[in-house]
C-alpha cells in the first residue's frame, strides 16, 4: 500500500491542497489519489484539489471520471495543471482551471529538522492571502490570520488576533495539539487528521480553543487562560 501512496505526493497550496503525480500509469496514480483520500476521509473532507499531472495525457473520460471519484468522497476538483496540451485543452473543456497560485518562495519558511518539540515560531506581524506558514514545533501570532493565509504546526497555534484564514496545527498527526485565538472565525480548522467545519464570524467574539474532545471529534470552547 505504501508504494501505491507514494506515486501521488500531497501539500498544502494558497487555494486548498495540490496533488502531484509520478511518472506511472493514470490508473495507478488515480487509485493511489483515492486511497489516500479514503485513508484520512476526514481530513480531505470538504477539500479544494489541484492536481499537477506532468505529462500525463488525458481525456474527457479520464477526467470526469476521477471528477465523479472525488466528489464522492466530498473533495471538489478545481485546477488541472499539465505540460501536455491535449490534458491542459481538456481540463478547460471541463472548465478547470490550468494555472495555480503557488506560495510565495519569500513568505514561505524553511527549519532544520534539529527544532525540538517545545520551540515556538513567533510572528509578529498579521498573515496576509497567499501568506503560508509551515513550523515544526509551535506557532504565535501577534495579528489576525486573514482569508488565504495558512498556518501549518506540528505543534500548538496560539493567535493574538482575529483568524479567518486556515490553521492546521498537529499536522503529524499530534491529537493533543490545540489552536487558541481571541476570534476563530477560520475557514478552516484542522488538527491532526480531525478538520472542522467552517466557522461563522461572531459579532461579539470571546477568545475560543480549538482541541479534539473525547469523541475524537475537534470542538471550540471559550478559552480561560487561567
Amino acid at each position: 500500500m505504501e508504494q501505491i501512496t507514494s506515486l501521488v505526493q500531497i501539500k498544502g497550496i494558497r487555494d486548498g491542497l495540490l496533488a502531484t503525480f509520478s511518472d506511472a500509469a493514470w490508473e495507478d496514480q488515480r487509485i493511489a489519489l483515492l486511497t489516500q483520500i479514503d485513508e484520512r476521509s476526514s481530513f480531505f473532507h470538504g477539500a479544494r484539489l489541484a492536481m499537477d499531472v506532468g505529462t500525463q495525457i488525458l481525456k474527457v473520460n479520464d477526467l470526469v471520471d476521477l471528477r465523479d471519484h472525488l466528489s464522492e468522497r466530498n473533495v471538489v476538483l478545481w485546477a488541472v495543471v499539465s505540460e501536455s496540451p491535449v490534458t491542459e485543452q481538456t481540463a478547460q473543456l471541463l472548465g478547470l482551471a490550468t494555472r495555480i497560485s503557488k506560495p510565495r518562495p519569500e513568505e514561505q519558511r524553511q527549519f532544520a529538522d534539529t527544532i525540538t518539540d517545545d520551540t515556538a515560531l513567533f510572528v509578529n506581524k498579521t498573515l496576509r492571502s497567499g501568506t503560508r506558514i509551515e513550523f515544526p514545533g509551535h506557532v504565535v501570532v501577534f495579528g489576525d490570520i486573514n482569508p488565504g493565509a495558512e498556518i501549518i504546526a506540528e505543534g500548538n497555534v496560539i493567535v493574538w488576533g482575529r483568524v479567518r484564514g486556515m490553521i492546521h496545527a498537529g499536522s503529524k498527526g499530534d491529537r493533543s495539539a490545540f489552536i487558541c485565538a481571541l476570534d476563530l472565525s477560520a475557514n478552516q480548522l484542522r488538527i491532526a487528521d480531525e478538520v472542522s467545519a467552517m466557522l461563522k464570524p461572531q459579532k461579539d467574539p470571546k477568545p475560543e480553543i480549538a482541541s479534539i474532545n473525547s469523541e475524537g471529534r475537534l470542538q471550540a470552547e471559550m478559552w480561560n487562560a487561567g
